[in-house]
């Protein structure tokens, strides 16, 4: 018999559209729904399995991974797979590994070490999306989709350095983003306050999204300001999908500066007068206050032209750095959204060299004081001892905040897993957990079946699925059976790769990925490509 068919009787099913649960058998047919509702005597095929007392859900649908290089070198996966993701989207904040050349992507493995690490087992040999999407496809222990990253898109146009495109590298960046949408990515993806994508003006961004629109594909910003400018900057994300008529899909979405606490009203109706002029948003978010990258990131754009030898070179000159030192402490810095950086709420999450190990789980300007050197130095050293590879987490949310995005009718869920470094942050292993124990379950924020909509029929809507996200007869067996009583997020800042409670089988096209909470030894993981290409 093929282990694809099999019989779930006597489970809690929500399916995905936010209806309310009913109790529910299965039938699955070689990797398919074949059968929904109710399942007489007799009529069961393949292994029968009994799910009284659990929930049955689509599989959970990340919208916003940095898994790029784990989903193809870690085939147990256990930060996604222990908690019901049956689907990443990688090619996140405008910077990954395709599309490349053998120059920047040595260069990206630099910038991007403090989200991904370098695995064992990476055999370095992609350069463009196809490539990548075609590893994946060899098996891994998710689904995998792809966004064109911008940066990426940029470096192999036009280098690392600052300044706008010429009109021959713009038409070089659309030529690439065409190719990596025809070879199946879903959309674009950008990271305003990172390298090289910091340095474009929207005028390069709308011809690139004129692009993906032209593909049905989305674009995907972490944009220019999730500080005082947050606004302005979301203003400019819908301007530009207006312009490009490309949808419009805000990632990471917290508003944490103090002057927009309990102000989430001011982005939802910019998101409902955008609507009503006909465009197409949605947005994600993590349930947690903290959020996470490498440790130089919040550096100012003009010192880090040229990359991480640019700006070492900067840092080693007195005169540049004392001006580097005075944006980051006094007038603000747009790598740290325009503001000046906190280093009271930056804790040390990642670290190569053995000699700066003793940091990690510490705060910056804490280790600064016991070792008796000024903070704003002792960050910029760090960065420099560390060859620009060490990663940090960021205390800066607001739970009212949080909460109140989490409810809004187009949001969506995105881990934003960084799962590389010593202590990454928990959201890796505990996103999908916490909002079904903790948001929903707890603190009733959200009801189950909501809940589980944002993580399944709500993503696969984003990403025009045709055949999952929902249950439904004809669609693919991507399922979760989990207890609705127990589930729960284990993993916390101090211990963050502890696997999610409540989890007991996780199937993707009818394979089994978790079985009574135990991961199996199945990769039937494949790259989903656009269907409107």
């Amino acid at each position: 018999m093929d282990p694809r068919t099999f019989t779930i009787r006597g489970a809690e099913a929500i399916d995905g559209t936010g209806a309310k649960a009913t109790r529910s058998d299965m039938i699955v047919k070689d990797g398919v729904i074949s059968k929904f509702g109710t399942v007489l005597r007799g009529e069961e095929e393949g292994r029968v399995i009994d799910a009284s007392g659990l929930t049955l859900t689509p599989g959970f649908i990340d919208l916003h991974a940095h898994s790029d290089l784990a989903v193809i070198s870690d085939m147990e996966h256990l930060s996604k797979v222990t908690q019901g993701v049956t689907l990443e989207v990688v090619g996140q904040d405008g910077l990954s590994y395709v599309p490349s050349t053998e120059e920047t992507l040595h260069d990206l493995r630099q910038q991007l070490f403090g989200w991904n690490g370098e695995p064992a087992g990476v055999k370095w040999n992609f350069h463009s999306v196809a490539d990548y999407l075609s590893i994946v496809d060899k098996g891994a222990a998710v689904n995998v989709a792809y966004l064109v990253p911008h940066g990426s898109v940029r470096m192999v146009a036009r280098g690392n350095g600052a300044g706008l495109a010429s009109p021959a590298e713009l038409e070089r960046m659309k030529s690439l983003v065409a190719q990596g949408m025809e070879e199946g990515a879903v959309g674009l993806s950008n990271g305003l306050t990172y390298t090289p994508a910091m340095y474009a003006d929207d005028a390069e961004i709308i011809e690139l999204c004129k692009v993906v629109a032209k593909y049905g594909g989305y674009y995907a910003p972490h944009h220019r300001n999730y500080g005082e400018g947050f606004l302005d900057a979301v203003d400019d994300c819908i301007e530009i999908s207006r312009a490009s008529g490309s949808p419009l899909h805000l990632t990471h979405c917290h508003m944490s500066a103090a002057k927009f606490h309990d102000r989430t009203d001011l982005l939802f109706d910019r998101i409902d007068k955008a609507e009503h002029d006909g465009l197409d948003i949605s947005l994600d978010s993590y349930p947690y206050l903290a959020g996470s990258t490498y440790l130089h990131a919040m550096l100012p754009s003009w010192l880090q032209d040229g990359g991480s030898e640019g700006a070492r070179i900067r840092l080693s000159d007195s005169a540049q750095r004392a001006k580097a030192i005075h944006e980051l402490t006094v007038t603000g810095s747009d790598g740290a959204h325009g503001g000046t950086v906190n280093l009271e709420v930056v804790r040390v999450a990642g670290v190569e060299r053995p000699e700066n190990l003793k940091y990690v789980g510490q705060y910056v300007a804490e280790i600064a004081r016991a070792e008796g050197k000024n903070p704003i130095d002792f960050y910029l050293d760090l960065i420099l001892a560390e060859d620009f590879r060490a990663s940090c987490i960021i205390f800066a949310g607001h739970e009212g905040n949080v909460r109140a995005i989490m409810r809004h009718r187009r949001h969506m869920v995105g881990s934003d897993g960084i799962l590389a470094g010593n202590k990454p942050h928990p959201r890796g292993y505990g996103t999908f957990a916490r909002y079904l124990g903790h948001y929903s379950r707890e603190e009733k924020v959200l009801t189950l079946e909501d809940t589980v909509a944002h993580m399944t029929g709500r993503p696969a809507s984003r990403l025009s699925l045709k055949d999952r996200g929902v249950l439904k007869v004809g669609y693919k067996a991507d399922l979760v059976l989990f207890d609705a009583q127990t589930v729960l997020d284990l993993a916390t800042y101090d211990d963050p790769r502890r696997p999610a409670a409540g989890f007991e089988s996780v199937w993707i096209d009818g394979l089994e990925t978790l079985s009574d909470g135990k991961r199996t030894s199945h990769t039937p993981g494949r790259a989903i490509r656009s269907s409107r290409r």
